[in-house]
């Protein structure tokens, strides 16, 4: 399960290096392929190949000429590229992505349980800082017992 927040750093040939616990876990559960994209071009996701793939047979079974699958691919495939992680644990992002999430530098990488999301540091913490846990979401949590 990928879970937490690590601290990571984009170069300046904009690859990222996976923080080894994460990095680890995806090698030993799915192996090296990544499929990294973005669903709002605010900040990168990385999908290990096999969870991209499970998407993408659910994606074949929708009606093809559905608005919201449109716009969804329209999204994914825009920011989207196939990656591998390399023998350091690198993958490239894509510039147009880099640029559009301001993912330079430092960055922060999140476990999102069988994905990553990778923000600009400020850009996420302003995020949460303005999005806090409301009681509308505690009680939607409680009732899914969390």
């Amino acid at each position: 399960m990928l879970r937490g927040n690590s601290p990571a750093r984009i170069d300046e040939k904009g690859r990222l290096k996976i923080p080894t616990t994460f990095r680890n876990f995806i090698e030993q559960q799915y192996g090296k392929e990544v499929f990294i994209t973005s669903l709002s071009g605010e900040f990168v996701r990385i999908y290990p190949m096999p969870v991209w793939l499970e998407i993408e047979k659910k994606i074949a079974e929708a009606p093809s000429m559905s608005p919201t699958i449109q716009r969804f691919l329209d999204l994914v495939n825009y920011y989207g590229a196939v990656g591998s992680l390399d023998v350091q644990g690198r993958v490239v992002i894509h510039p147009l992505l880099r640029r559009s999430a301001e993912v330079t530098g430092n960055v922060s990488v999140l476990g999102k349980q069988r994905y990553l999301d990778v923000w600009n540091h400020e850009k996420f913490h302003a995020r949460i800082e303005a999005n806090p846990l409301t009681e509308e979401d505690q009680q939607v949590l409680t009732s899914l017992k969390i």
